[in-house]
């Protein structure tokens, strides 16, 4: 590792290609881990979220060999990973249920297509599949008891609970476009939030207070992403971003006024975590690298969070911190 003096008050790690400026970082991030690693088996691995007593991480990655994601959880003690999902199909968003008990993710393990050949990928291009007979299921911490809460032929995913635990938030292309709808938590009183036919609507999480859903969407130019809020009785609904960077995979701060998200702002081969304020619409940037910063997620006391970067050997992991929130200025 070389250390790079670039100001008085700044200083950067190179890694390889990679620089990050800790300095900066350190204001909210300390104590920065990486916790997911090749070694254990992963091609890449992201998209953690704590579970309520913060003990442990459920998360996915793609196993050696292979292509598609599957659902682990982690013991942050321990740090041995455990496969919760079947291993057979597509997964992603896996969740837990506020009282611990329980945990949902999607999957197309039962797809009647799941031995069709997957069509070619653009190899400079990131895309992400609204796979056909993707539903959302929920199981047992170990993954056992699996039971489906969605159905059809449709992509059901991007799912989490309400705080109380009691409803679920998930994206769906039913409708025929991608739409979020918010249900009982067994799957039962299924009702649409967002209404529109031509453009993307996911990425969907309660806020602390359970009174409003914070989701990406590209309601002016198709993958151009902005966050919004929608009540959760789907009478309000409020632009949070509006600019010319991809600003996507937003989660809430226990706080319940500051948002953590994704955006394109220092370009897409190094999108960036930033803080927004939804009362005041300041922000504060979270991650100085060269390199992926994304889907960040805290504890529910707020103190740790957790984010995929390619900040340590270029591959997608998961990565922990302590955070501190910034001061007000």
């Amino acid at each position: 590792m070389k250390i790079l003096l670039v100001a008085i008050s700044s200083i950067s790690f190179v890694w390889g290609n990679i620089t990050i400026d800790s300095i900066q970082e350190s204001v909210c991030l300390q104590n920065i881990q990486q916790i997911t690693f090749s070694s254990m088996g992963f091609e890449k691995a992201g998209e953690s979220y704590f579970s309520p007593d913060g003990e442990s991480i459920i998360f996915q990655a793609v196993p050696m060999g292979e292509q598609d994601y599957q659902i682990y959880t982690m013991n942050l003690n321990t740090r041995s990973p455990v496969i919760v999902s079947t291993g057979k199909g597509k997964c992603t968003c896996g969740f837990y249920r506020p009282d611990g008990e329980k945990i949902i993710f999607a999957s197309s393990h039962e797809s009647p297509l799941l031995h069709e050949k997957p069509l070619a990928k653009p190899s400079n291009k990131y895309v992400w599949d609204l796979t056909p007979y993707m539903q959302i299921y929920e199981a047992e911490l170990d993954g056992s008891a699996l039971k489906c809460l969605t159905s059809g032929p449709a992509y059901h995913a991007e799912c989490g609970y309400s705080p109380d635990g009691k409803s679920i938030v998930y994206a769906s292309n039913e409708s025929g476009s991608m739409n979020i709808y918010i249900s009982d938590a067994d799957g039962s009183n299924v009702r649409r939030l967002t209404h529109t036919d031509h453009s993307y609507n996911g990425g969907p999480f309660f806020s602390p207070d359970g009174k409003w859903i914070v989701f990406r969407a590209d309601r002016e130019e198709k993958d151009m992403l902005q966050l919004f809020l929608i009540s959760v009785d789907g009478t309000r609904e409020q632009q949070l971003t509006n600019d010319e960077h991809v600003n996507w995979a937003p989660f809430w701060h226990p706080s319940n006024r500051i948002i953590a998200y994704t955006t394109s702002k220092h370009g897409h081969r190094a999108y960036q975590i930033y803080l927004l304020d939804i009362e005041t619409g300041k922000e504060h940037r979270l991650t100085y690298s060269s390199t992926f910063e994304g889907l960040p997620s805290f504890s529910k006391d707020g103190k740790k969070i957790t984010w995929t970067s390619r900040r340590g050997d270029s591959t997608p992991q998961v990565f922990i911190a302590d955070f501190v929130l910034p001061e007000k200025k």
